[in-house]
């Protein structure tokens, strides 16, 4: 285990030591003073509408030994209490920027052989982080984002969390320019993955070059650059093209020629099986979960493993035990037949497209697609809407039912190309949307929930699971 030491952290954050021992281990970092216990290290953060740095005193009285903080004017009567109970303060001017300094001296501490995977894209970046993540830990001891903890305070809290790991897989996400460069230069990976470039976020950075650019700012934080690609995405392929002369660039595909390869896939409702194919050699991959999407996220974790002489058996042990991170595509099934797949955490075009592709594999059962508006796309949001409506006909779902402002332009879409029907509807209000999915869902029915996070179609399923299990139907 790499200790860090109180005055380490002095130094790398330039911060001011008020009470306490210099030579202190400060060990289990936490910004939430609920989850503080003893001995942990507390950091306050300060964001747009709450100041962690306020609870500095509930943390110590919770068992934090040491508090990083900022702005906070101490009474002597609190210094000497807690420096009688030999509790250590740091001031810093800034905790958060303190607590990438902090994070980023911890992954020094691992040196530059420490294998350390980051994971960026525009879609299924935590769940190519739980398959790769599921992969590594067959070899090694390893570290991997917990949650959505992909940004720079996730970031950083995660890889203080590096005890006597041997690899780690680090997610990165971004909204705008500069976001992912941040990340990178605290996490430095060894190897970097980008899954895909799509439309998330293209509100902010206004066209899929630059959301390409964007992610690939993650280069930057390594010393040789090696990357691994999906070499069907397009942006992705030609980018691999035009750089695979003067980068380490690895590749794995279903339709492109690649150095991993997909083959003969069977997709079931909740697996799939398909022949893995790296040259002149090729062995068999069950995914314990449904969805062509998946392929792709085993084949990327099989190429990652392959660069570090993972073998086939630890590989495919990785893939048919690996498990999705909570609230991504979670799947009910009650015991009216009625399947839940709630994949309501976040959504973008390229999502709801696998969604419902997804959803279409299900046979001779009612399959409905309850959606909602996908966020951030800006001047492009009819547009990336419309093409929701058009993968719905695609897919031939039975039933379409959308809520939200944007959503109305999935049913639009949907109508004009398939007439219409009794099987679209769209509602401007939640409640309207719960009351008719009660009446109408029935013994047997696939329903799909998808929608960005900040539509909660997350509640809405769970209360739908709540409501079935209970009715029976």
């Amino acid at each position: 285990m790499k200790n860090l030491i109180i005055k380490d952290i002095l130094k790398v954050t330039n911060g001011n030591l008020i009470i306490g021992d210099e030579n202190e281990k400060c060990k289990n970092f936490s910004n939430d003073t609920r989850k503080i216990n003893e001995g942990d290290t507390y950091l306050g953060l300060k964001g747009e509408n709450f100041d962690g740095n306020t609870l500095w005193k509930e943390a110590l009285e919770k068992g934090a030994k040491t508090i990083i903080i900022q702005g906070i004017d101490f009474s002597k009567e609190d210094l000497t209490k807690f420096e009688e109970e030999n509790r250590n303060i740091i001031e810093v001017k800034d905790t958060k920027v303190a607590l990438q300094k902090i994070a980023e001296y911890k992954r020094s501490l691992y040196g530059e052989d420490f294998i350390l995977v980051g994971v960026t894209g525009s879609v299924g970046k935590t769940s190519t982080k739980d398959m790769i993540a599921s992969v590594f830990s067959q070899k090694y001891k390893t570290l991997k984002t917990e949650g959505n903890f992909n940004n720079d305070i996730g970031l950083p809290l995660t890889l203080l969390k590096l005890e006597d790991h041997q690899s780690a897989v680090i997610e990165m996400g971004m909204n705008h320019f500069g976001e992912i460069r941040l990340l990178t230069n605290i996490a430095k990976p060894t190897i970097s993955v980008i899954t895909n470039i799509g439309t998330s976020h293209i509100g902010n950075l206004g066209s899929r070059e630059n959301i390409l650019k964007a992610k690939l700012e993650i280069l930057e934080g390594m010393k040789n650059p090696r990357i691994v690609i999906n070499n069907d995405n397009d942006m992705l392929n030609s980018w691999n093209e035009n750089n695979k002369e003067d980068i380490e660039i690895h590749t794995y595909g279903i339709e492109n020629d690649s150095e991993v390869m997909a083959k003969d896939i069977v997709l079931n409702e909740n697996s799939s099986d398909f022949e893995c194919v790296i040259g002149k050699e090729s062995f068999k991959i069950h995914v314990p979960v449904g969805g062509i999407h998946f392929v792709y996220n085993a084949i990327c974790a099989i190429a990652v493993g392959k660069v570090y002489n993972i073998s086939n058996e630890e590989i495919k042990k990785g893939i048919e035990s690996f498990t999705l991170t909570k609230k991504r595509m979670d799947i009910t099934d009650l015991k009216n037949n009625i399947k839940i797949i709630n994949d309501a955490y976040n959504a973008s075009l390229e999502s709801m497209q696998a969604s419902l592709k997804n959803l279409s594999s299900y046979k001779n059962r009612r399959k409905i697609a309850v959606l909602g508006d996908m966020f951030e796309l800006g001047e492009y949001s009819e547009k990336m809407h419309r093409k929701v409506g058009d993968e719905f006909v695609k897919q031939n779902i039975d039933v379409l039912v959308c809520l939200g402002e944007n959503s109305k332009f999935i049913c639009e879409e949907a109508e004009n190309l398939k007439g219409s029907l009794d099987n679209i509807k769209h509602f401007k209000n939640r409640e309207d949307l719960i009351e008719f999915l009660k009446q109408f869902v029935k013994a047997g029915d696939v329903v799909l929930f998808k929608a960005s996070n900040g539509m909660k179609f997350f509640d809405i399923a769970n209360e739908m699971i709540n409501y079935f299990s209970k009715s029976g139907c």
